[in-house]
This record gives structure tokens, C-alpha cells and sequence, in this order.
């Protein structure tokens, strides 16, 4: 699957560009853009907007590789694969159900010192109005040694909910999953539950999405460029019905002590944080997922 390298590339450029131009035409302002190069391999460009409706938004491209798959990235940051949903018949089981579905995890001895290639499109947005809701996405296209995989996924995070943005959100997703198999959007919206859990909070991180990952098989490459071109209909109608709402000191007061929230995931369960962070990825680009202002 390496032949995808360069059509990957060229869709998650493509894609950023759809994305940070609609943006703009939301907020009025403009995304300030800054390439970067890692030394090893690769590199990728910044974008970064403060704005009038987006306080601060990130949305940033990257191509990176190397001569050795990061050690222990997924052993200590592993994601809610079937190995971590029970023991027995019923974690057998769920291994069943997902190889089915084209996920499989490469083993130790699979990634164990092998070299990499990285490619994807990562964006957190921290609206200014406590109405609108925060919202991440990340899909990603990676190579180690002789096996390559798809992963990915968004979800939400309001300081304050309204089930039909909710509803909204989902459905669009949903509707995304169902065109690639009608078992994906259950399989992949319990995965995002699963995946953005606070675990010393003891509760979801915001109202859930999708999430994937390892998934095997050329043609689930349709199924991700989907994910990424689903990301403006699931999220910009609820910029558009909620940046002009009204709010007190109070709502900026909560929406400052939520944030904290996003902070505490990000920087300890986070797996895309710490595979960048242990690539030798730009940390500028890194930390742009974190909120400008936050409280404790």
C-alpha cells in the first residue's frame, strides 16, 4: 500500500485547504499558515486562526517518516481494541467481530524497529461563544515496515449541549458509516465512548463521534476520505446556529473551567499527542490542540 503515499498526501493537502477555506467565510478572519520540517523525515504546515468566532482553531497537515517505528507508542497509549474488552470467549469474540470489519492491530514484532511513514490531517477548534461546541477530527494514513493501516475519527465537546446539535452531529456520521457497512457506525461511536474517557474525571470527555483505527485493507481508503469530507456538514451548522446566542460572565466563566477538561485529555490519554511527541513532531503543531485561555 505504499503507492497510497502520494495519493494520501495530496488528498489530506486537498482536504485542509476545503476545510480552512470554509472556516474563514465562518469567521471572517484568516488562517495563518507555517511550514515546518522534522529533522529524520518529512514535516508538514500549520495553520493556525484567531479569530472573531473561533478564538483559536488549528488545522494542520503533516508527512513524516523514519527509520524506526516509535518505541512503546501503542504499548502505553494503547486504544479500545478487542484486547482490552474483556478476557476469554467474549474478548474471542470481539477479535471476530473486528477482523471482520478490517481492524486488526499490528503486533509488537510487526512495528519492533521497523521503518515508518505517517501522513494526515489533525484540527481542534475552541469557538470564543460558550454556545458553540469545541470539535476535533483526525484522519491518518500510516506505514510500518510491511504493514499499513487507516485511522481516524471527530467528535464533539459542547461546554453546553443541545440534543439537536447532537443529534445532528451523529447523524451525518452515522449516515457517513452506513454507506461502508451498516455495523460501522455502532462499532465506531462505542469506540469514540470508549476512546475520549477521562479516566480520573470518571466521565466522556464531550457527547462522543466516531473513532477508529488499525484498520487493514485498501479499500477502506474510501471510507476514510469520506470521514474527513463529512467533517463541514456535521459541524458547520452548529457554528451557524449558535455563534450569535447571548452569554454572561458565568457562561465564559464555565466554558474556561471545561476547557480544563480538554486539556487534562490531550495531554495524558491522547494517543495522537504522544506519537507526535515521540516522532520528534513539531510541538507547536502538537499543542495547537490546546485552548488559548483556561481555567482550573
Amino acid at each position: 500500500m505504499s503507492t497510497l503515499r502520494d495519493e494520501a498526501q495530496e488528498f489530506f493537502r486537498g482536504l485542509r485547504d476545503r476545510i480552512c477555506a470554509r472556516l474563514e467565510e465562518l469567521d471572517g478572519g484568516h488562517f495563518e499558515r507555517k511550514p515546518w520540517r522534522r529533522e529524520g523525515g518529512g514535516g508538514g504546515e500549520m495553520s493556525e486562526l484567531r479569530g472573531q468566532v473561533f478564538e483559536k482553531g488549528g488545522c494542520n497537515f503533516s508527512a513524516v517518516w523514519g527509520e524506526k517505528y516509535p518505541e512503546a507508542v501503542d504499548a502505553t497509549t494503547p486504544a479500545p481494541t478487542p484486547t482490552a474488552r474483556g478476557t476469554g470467549t467474549a474478548a474471542a469474540k470481539g477479535r471476530e467481530e473486528d477482523a471482520s470489519l478490517g481492524i486488526r492491530p499490528p503486533t509488537p514484532a510487526e512495528l519492533a524497529g521497523k521503518a515508518f511513514f505517517a501522513t494526515g490531517v489533525s484540527l481542534v477548534l475552541h469557538p470564543r461563544n460558550p454556545f458553540v461546541p469545541v470539535v476535533h477530527m483526525n484522519i491518518r494514513y500510516l506505514e510500518a515496515g510491511d504493514v499499513s493501516w487507516f485511522g481516524g475519527g471527530m467528535d464533539l465537546t459542547p461546554c453546553r449541549e443541545f440534543a439537536e446539535d447532537t443529534r445532528h452531529f451523529h447523524r451525518v456520521l452515522q449516515k457517513v458509516c452506513n454507506a461502508h457497512g451498516e455495523r460501522l457506525y455502532d462499532r465506531f461511536s462505542r469506540w469514540a465512548k470508549e476512546y475520549f474517557f477521562i479516566g480520573h474525571r470518571g466521565s466522556e470527555r464531550g457527547v462522543g463521534g466516531i473513532f477508529f483505527d488499525y484498520l487493514r485493507g485498501e479499500e477502506r481508503w474510501s471510507f476514510l476520505r469520506d470521514v474527513g469530507e463529512a467533517f463541514l456538514p456535521a459541524y458547520a451548522p452548529l457554528v451557524e446556529r449558535r455563534r450569535a446566542t447571548p452569554y454572561s460572565d458565568e457562561d465564559r466563566a464555565q466554558q474556561l473551567r471545561w476547557r480544563g477538561r480538554y486539556v487534562e485529555f490531550n495531554l495524558i490519554y491522547d494517543r495522537g499527542t504522544l506519537f507526535g511527541l515521540r516522532t520528534g513532531g513539531n510541538v507547536e503543531a502538537i499543542f495547537m490542540s490546546l485552548p488559548p485561555l483556561v481555567a482550573w
